[in-house]
This record gives C-alpha cells, sequence and structure tokens, in this order.
C-alpha cells in the first residue's frame, strides 16, 4: 500500500479507539475534528498532487477533440455547402444546355419542315411540268389525228366533187402540205 493510505488507516484505528472511551452521538470530540481534518488535508494534497494532472489533462484532451471536431464540422459545412453551390451551378448549366438543345430542335425542325415543303412544291411542279407536257402531247396527237381525218374527209369530198378517182397517196401529201402551212402561220402569230 502507499504511506499516505497507511497512514490513513493507521488514523482511523486510532480514532476508533479513542472514540469507544467517550460515545455519544452528539458529543464534540476535538481529537476526532483534528484527525478529520489532518487526513482530509492528506487526501487533498495527494488529489491535487496525483489526481489533479490526471484531470487536467483528460479535460485538455476531451477539449482538444471537441475542438477537433468542431474544426471537421465547419469543414464538412463549408465542403457541403461548396458541393451544393456547385450541384447549383450544375443544374443552371444543364437547364441552359436542354433550353439550347430545344431551341436547336425547333431550329432543326423548321428548317428541316421548310425543305420538306420546298421539295414537295419541286416535285409539285415537276408533275405539273410534265402533267402538262403529256397534255400537249395528247392534244398534238388529238390534232394530228384530226388533221389525218380532215384530210381523208376532204379527199372523199373532193374525189365525189371531182368524181374522178385520184390518187389518194398524192392528194393526201399535197392537204397535208396545205394544212402544215396553215399551221405554222397560226403559231407564228
Amino acid at each position: 500500500m502507499r504511506p499516505a493510505l497507511q497512514v490513513g488507516v493507521v488514523l482511523a484505528l486510532l480514532q476508533e479507539a479513542t472514540h469507544e472511551a467517550a460515545s455519544g452521538p452528539f458529543t464534540i470530540n476535538p481529537g476526532l475534528i483534528i484527525w478529520t481534518v489532518v487526513v482530509f488535508g492528506i487526501l487533498l494534497f495527494i488529489l491535487w498532487w496525483k489526481g489533479l494532472p490526471v484531470l487536467v489533462k483528460s479535460v485538455e484532451e476531451r477539449e482538444r477533440r471537441i475542438q477537433k471536431q468542431l474544426g471537421d464540422a465547419e469543414r464538412a459545412n463549408a465542403e457541403a455547402q461548396r458541393l451544393l453551390e456547385e450541384h447549383k451551378k450544375q443544374i443552371a448549366a444543364a437547364r441552359n444546355e436542354a433550353q439550347e438543345i430545344l431551341a436547336k430542335a425547333k431550329s432543326v425542325s423548321q428548317k428541316e419542315r421548310e425543305t420538306l415543303l420546298a421539295k414537295a412544291r419541286e416535285e409539285y411542279d415537276a408533275l405539273l411540268h410534265r402533267a402538262r407536257k403529256d397534255i400537249d402531247a395528247e392534244k398534238e396527237k388529238a390534232i394530228q389525228a384530226l388533221r389525218r381525218e380532215a384530210v381523208d374527209l376532204s379527199i372523199a369530198a373532193a374525189s365525189r366533187v371531182i368524181e374522178a378517182n385520184l390518187d389518194t397517196d398524192a392528194n393526201r401529201k399535197l392537204v397535208t402540205e396545205f394544212l402544215e402551212s396553215l399551221g405554222k402561220a397560226e403559231k407564228k402569230k
């Protein structure tokens, strides 16, 4: 055992021995008071000498841990704020990019629409031109057929008028040349 504890045990035994001589709950024993003060002082000195540095060390260690945790919390909070700002910027950038993509898509679709309309107009014009060309060709065929028919009718009428048997090929050629000269005269007008 430690010497201070041994002294404390001895003093406690002495006190018990003196206490048996005069007993009573309300009796004042000056020796007991002195020894109680001495033992209290010794214990106070031992606690101050050995216990106080341990207590101060543990309090300082706890204070350091708390300060470290507060610093870590402040750094974590600052990092969280930085990340929050960064995410806000990223979200704003994503929104702007989405709006740009939508604007580009609208522009592309408008250009595509205009291109398709222009192509449809070209196809319509080509089809209309082809139809007019076909109509003109059919019209020309019909005119040629009418001319042949008119030549045949003219020859038949002339044959009856003259009542002579003329060479139909020669007459047909003559009438065809005459009608062609009439057609050319009409076209010049």
